[in-house]
């Protein structure tokens, strides 16, 4: 079909032909983009869905509803399911296992994330005037330096499947613990460096990496919730399936 389009406008001219190819193509690129967006993507074998692999796991998967900080479901969530790879869910399910022992349990807020919610995330980020949930995720933060400050980027390991936020819940009480900051609070308080806490939050924050860290995750420095699987499966591939 393209060729086509191109024999036929050659006849106009170089200078017309190569406009009508731009312009061939960037119809191209859009279908292609909605295509990618609205296709029915299956999930890969390769992932498990916690809470049917870990039934005693938490989950409040928030960007499957309003509470998270652009303020509405985002682009790729059309359920509350949590998914990892497999080697991810494994290591998990061993956190599970100790914390329990404790009387505690995991809380997942986000696991696997699609490239499409990533792509929202940016497209957000630069919409400056949107600011209904500046004061309860990133008050201190100039909406115009989340990405300069790194809390929206073009890509998110999440995608890559072995990616996770969580927190600890007490089962006697079933609240969470004590961490001293919301999840996803752009802010400095919520390194896992920062020491201007009260010391439950600093002791439970420890517990919290420990117990991640001694069944193979890595933590992010700037998230206290945030854990990478070490020698995760897929380090240079970000998926793009929906979260169905």
């Amino acid at each position: 079909m393209v060729l086509k389009i191109i024999i036929r406008y050659s006849k106009l001219g170089l200078k017309k032909s190569v406009l009508a190819l731009l312009f061939v193509l960037y119809i191209l690129q859009g279908s292609q983009h909605a295509m990618a967006q609205n296709s029915d993507v299956p999930i890969p074998d390769s992932f498990l869905e916690l809470q049917e692999f870990i039934p005693s796991i938490g989950l409040e998967l928030r960007y499957f509803s309003e509470d998270n900080f652009v303020g509405q479901v985002i682009d790729g969530y059309h359920a509350e399911k949590a998914f990892m790879t497999r080697e991810a869910a494994t290591a998990l399910s061993n956190v599970q296992s100790e914390l329990a022992s404790f009387g505690m349990s995991l809380k997942v807020f986000d696991a696997y994330r699609p490239q499409r919610a990533v792509d929202h995330f940016v497209r957000w980020a630069q919409d400056l005037d949107d600011k209904k949930m500046k004061g309860v995720f990133y008050p201190a933060v100039a909406k115009e330096d989340l990405f300069s400050d790194g809390y929206i980027a073009q890509r998110s390991g999440h995608s890559r499947g072995s990616t996770i936020d969580l927190t600890i819940v007490d089962l006697d009480t079933g609240e969470e613990i004590e961490m001293g900051t919301p999840w996803d609070f752009f802010d400095p308080s919520s390194w896992s460096s920062n020491l201007n806490l009260p010391p439950q939050a600093r002791a439970n924050r420890n517990l919290l990496n420990a117990v991640m860290t001694r069944h193979g995750f890595r933590a992010l420095p700037e998230e206290w919730w945030h854990f990478t699987l070490e020698n995760e499966p897929f380090a240079d591939t970000y998926f793009d399936f929906p979260v169905k």
